[in-house]
C-alpha cells in the first residue's frame, strides 16, 4: 500500500486503540450509507513488518483477523501467537514451494493467483489428508499481467481448480483496486465476478476487497473482508 495516493495520514500522536477506534467507526459509518449492518464486515489487520507484540496488542483490543503479506514472517508470528487463537489470512503472493508450509498456520488464503498455487494445495501422497483451508481467488483488475492475480477471464477455470483441490474451501473473491482508477467502479466489476463465481460454486460469497484509502467504496459494492493497515498500525517499520 506504499505510495497509495488515496490513503489518508495517520496521525502518530494517536495510538492504537484510538487509530483503532476510528476505522471501526469509519467502517460502520460506511456499512450504514450501504444500508448494510456491520455484522457483515470481518475487519482483517494488516501486520506487515510490525512486531508480534503490536498483534498482541490488537488482539488485547478485540482483533480477531490478522493478514500477513510475507510467509517467513507471517510462520514465525503465528507460532508465537498460537496461544491467542487468531484467525491467520495469508494475503500476499505465495510461491507454489511455500504453499504446504503456509497450510500449518495460515486459516485463510486470500492469493490463489494461479494454477501451480493452488496445485500445492492439493493431497499428497506424503500428505494423504492435509488440514482444509479458506480460499479467495485473488483477481487482477488491472492491465499489468505482473500484478498479483488471475485475469477476470481466467477466473472459471481457476475457481474450477480450486473446487477440485477437496483441500480448499473456497470463499470467494480478492482484488487490490489499481491505483489509477476509480476505486468503486473496480470493486463493481468485482462483484460482478463474484457473482459469476456464485454461479459455479453457490457457497463462494465473500468478497475481500478495500484497504485504508477505499474501504467505504468496497462496502457499497459488497465487500465482507476488509484489509486495513496502516490505518490502524501506523507507520509500517522499515523491512527487516
Amino acid at each position: 500500500m506504499a505510495g497509495d495516493p488515496r490513503l489518508p495520514s495517520v496521525d502518530q500522536s494517536d495510538g492504537l486503540e484510538a487509530r483503532l477506534a476510528s476505522v471501526r467507526g469509519s467502517v460502520a459509518d460506511a456499512a450504514r450509507a450501504a444500508g448494510r449492518s456491520v455484522d457483515e464486515l470481518t475487519l482483517v489487520v494488516v501486520t506487515k513488518y510490525h512486531p508480534a507484540s503490536l498483534v498482541r496488542e490488537l488482539a488485547a483490543l478485540g482483533v480477531t483477523d490478522v493478514g500477513e503479506n510475507r510467509h517467513q514472517e507471517a510462520q514465525a508470528k503465528a507460532a508465537e501467537l498460537a496461544d491467542l487463537g487468531l484467525t491467520w489470512h495469508f494475503i500476499g503472493q505465495l510461491q507454489s514451494k511455500k504453499a504446504r508450509q503456509a497450510r500449518r498456520y495460515a486459516d485463510v488464503v486470500q492469493s490463489l493467483d494461479r494454477a501451480s498455487v493452488v496445485d500445492a494445495f492439493a493431497p499428497t501422497e506424503a500428505e494423504p489428508d492435509p488440514r482444509v483451508l479458506d480460499g479467495f481467488v485473488q483477481v487482477n483488475l488491472t492491465d499489468d499481467p505482473g500484478r498479483g492475480g488471475v485475469a477476470p477471464e481466467g477466473v472459471d477455470a481457476l475457481v474450477e481448480r480450486v473446487l477440485a483441490t477437496g483441500t480448499l474451501r473456497l470463499r470467494g473473491v480478492m482484488a487490490v483496486a489499481p491505483l489509477d482508477g476509480e476505486p468503486r467502479a473496480a470493486f463493481a466489476r468485482l462483484r460482478a465476478i463474484s457473482d459469476r463465481v456464485r454461479s459455479i460454486e453457490p457457497g463462494a460469497t465473500d468478497i475481500s476487497a478495500g484497504m485504508s484509502g477505499d474501504h467505504a467504496e468496497a462496502v457499497a459494492e459488497g465487500a465482507t473482508h476488509l484489509r486495513i493497515g496502516t490505518a490502524i498500525t501506523g507507520k509500517r517499520p522499515d523491512a527487516p
